[in-house]
């Protein structure tokens, strides 16, 4: 017979209450934070570099230097300037030649470097752990052909880059169980402690941790480097892993999970062999609250530990309140570990366990709320941390991951809630859950005293008839836990729920780990701010190029300006225009206009001499204000063929 589940308790329905009004709380305290968002970065970000990406410059320059959003790691191949043949033409020593806020790295160039078109492919580490990379051009002299291709994959991919994520999810995953088993055995049953199901849970999770994050760090430098499987016995490379801020958090981790190991080893030696004697639960409490306490109190700091290597390296460590946003983050961890681990140990009990009392059950229930609100909490803050803006939420791939993270949390709870639906039934109910106190190994039914009777007598049998009876009693002993299990319907039902919950969890763990590997909201939307702003460098040229398509037939080119000396006051002004293959391109018409928007000034028209084929010019450019400036190129590809593009440059 099907069982439906009937309405919750009074205490029940007042906890259910309360949650809708938490709803709205947490709900009106996102939309204070977004509204009221600073910047922020996570993942570093090329915010400039000298000479910018295609760039046409007179004179070979004597270096190459790269700036960024935040502090970076680098080596000294992590710059390279290839020549158009591709040979390295750098000197291979990277300069650091950072200044307070400014993050900017460079390297030197070979002199008497030749005319021609240059490639700078660069890679780093930011400070959340993340490798970055990226390459551009710039020409010395004019634009010309080049063998070299610009790399199509990013820092971190290919197969070795699918090898770490895997390994990520498996730490998070074993980290979960870990925490959130042990934290079931503690807070909720600690009969648990005794169980072989739940401790192969425990044991498990953990070697699932220890493996992956050994995987981690051998796997770091093929990762952050050249993505071979090979570079992972570079012992040089591993040797340089272990001085960076994430080597150190995985030794740590390392190290902390030996801790963890004899934390284990106390919790189902000693103190599952004290709660599985025959006294009393009365007497089992009173001996063992102390050991309690002490296995409490040492698995939070060791589980806190754990939680905050991850803290220390990743997106909480960097951009802004990092001394708040490292704590949130940590407590963010504990919870879900505490609610889906222990939805997880709740859920092999429930399978593997025919004697879980009734109370455990209303235990988790209660831990589970409190996990969720701290959940909650931090999920809020962090939510706003990372994103920082509506359009963010909704128009980065961060954002998008966290609404699906946010929406498969809330199927989570209204699953959960069935659940508690399930418990509140069991408390009401008369009858525990351990099926009527029948024991695993004891007849149910008739046909098992029959089973029983009908076994052969103890008679001299050779080694494989003794093993095929050993398996029919087995078979025996699996059908008569089953049915134990089963005979009570609230058990059943609440096992479908938390079983629905779990698989949800599954989910939502993969989504995280995701999301932790995934650019910020909040570092996107400032990339792609900064890419549509040129800043001028004082008393240097303005240098940007522009590509157009007039639509008609050859409508394609590039344009480049240059505004010398890229100040207010007066300026020369330089329009080269190239086709689609680097050749000079003739227009019969182009034209530019400076506007200052903040100041409502302009545009201020220009229309330059043509001085040679794809070249014009233009002095006593006047620009009266510094500020952000909007310049506007028409170009004219035919009598009907005309087109406008604009980028904003930073002038004073």
């Amino acid at each position: 017979m099907t069982a439906t589940a009937p309405a919750p308790s009074t205490a029940r329905a007042r906890a259910t209450a309360f949650l809708p009004r938490l709803a709205l709380v947490l709900a009106a305290l996102l939309a204070t934070l977004f509204t009221a968002a600073a910047p922020a970065t996570a993942h570093a970000a090329l915010t400039a570099s000298d000479p910018t990406d295609g760039a046409v410059v007179a004179t070979a320059p004597a270096q190459v230097t790269l700036s960024f959003s935040e502090q970076v790691a680098m080596g000294d191949d992590s710059i390279r300037v290839l020549d158009p043949q591709g040979r390295r033409v750098d000197t291979g020593e990277l300069r650091d030649m950072c200044s307070g806020n400014t993050i900017r790295y460079g390297t030197a160039l070979h002199s008497g470097l030749p005319n021609g078109t240059y490639t700078v492919a660069w890679q780093a580490v930011s400070a959340d752990s993340h490798p970055i990379s990226g390459a551009f051009t710039f020409s010395i002299g004019a634009p010309s052909a080049t063998e070299v291709s610009l790399p199509t994959t990013t820092a971190g991919g290919g197969p070795v880059g699918i090898a770490y994520g895997i390994a990520r999810y498996a730490a998070y995953a074993g980290f979960t169980v870990l925490v959130g088993g042990a934290a079931f055995v503690l807070l909720c049953w600690r009969r648990g402690a005794a169980e072989r199901p739940l401790q192969k849970l425990v044991v498990r999770a953990w070697v699932t941790l220890t493996a992956a994050t050994l995987a981690m760090l051998v796997l770091r430098t093929p990762y952050t480097g050249s993505g071979r499987f090979a570079d992972a016995f570079d012992l040089e490379g591993l040797r340089a892993v272990l001085e960076t801020k994430t080597g150190a958090s995985l030794v740590s981790r390392l190290l902390l999970l030996g801790a963890a190991a004899l934390f284990v080893a106390v919790l189902f030696g000693v103190y599952a062999r004290r709660m599985e004697d025959g006294r009393s639960e009365e007497e089992k409490a009173g001996d063992t609250n102390d050991l309690t306490f002490g296995l409490a109190v040492g698995g939070a700091v060791v589980s806190g530990g754990i939680a905050a290597t991850w803290a220390l390296s990743e997106h909480a460590s960097t951009g802004i309140q990092p001394g708040l946003a490292m704590p949130a983050d940590i407590l963010h961890m504990l919870a879900v570990a505490t609610w889906l681990g222990g939805l997880c140990a709740l859920l092999v009990a429930l399978h593997k366990v025919p004697g879980i009392e009734r109370s455990a059950v209303r235990r988790f229930s209660r831990v589970a709320f409190v996990s969720v609100v701290v959940l909650a909490v931090t999920g809020v803050y962090q939510a706003w941390r990372q994103t920082g803006t509506w359009s963010a939420l909704t128009g980065t791939e961060y954002g998008r991951l966290l609404l699906l993270k946010v929406a498969l949390v809330a199927v989570l709870l209204a699953v959960a809630y069935t659940s508690r639906k399930w418990t509140a039934r069991l408390a009401e109910s008369p009858a525990v859950l351990e099926a009527a106190d029948v024991k695993v190994g004891t007849p149910v039914s008739a046909a098992d005293d029959v089973s029983r009777e009908t076994e052969p007598a103890a008679v001299p049998v050779d080694r494989e008839r003794a093993a095929q009876l050993a398996r029919q009693r087995a078979a025996l002993d699996s059908a008569r836990e089953k049915r134990v299990r089963d005979a009570d319907p609230d058990r059943a039902g609440l096992r479908r729920s938390v079983l629905a919950e779990a698989a949800i969890a599954v989910v939502l763990l993969a989504v995280t780990t995701v999301l932790t590997s995934t650019e910020p909201g909040r570092t996107v939307e400032q990339e792609a701010a900064r890419g549509s702003t040129a800043t001028a460098v004082p008393d240097r040229a303005v240098k940007i190029t522009l590509p157009f398509d007039t639509g008609g037939p050859n409508g394609k080119g590039s344009v480049r300006l240059e505004l010398d000396p890229g100040r207010v006051g007066a300026n020369t002004l330089h329009l080269w225009a190239d086709t689609g293959d680097g050749q000079p391109f003739d227009l019969p018409e182009a034209k530019v206009a400076f506007t200052l928007p903040a100041k409502d000034i302009g545009p201020l028209p220009v229309v330059p001499d043509r001085s040679a084929p794809g070249h014009w010019t233009a002095s006593g450019v006047q620009l009266p204000l510094a500020g952000e400036w909007r310049i506007d190129v028409t170009v004219r590809t035919s009598d009907i063929d005309q087109t406008t593009v604009q980028k904003t440059v930073k002038i004073g």
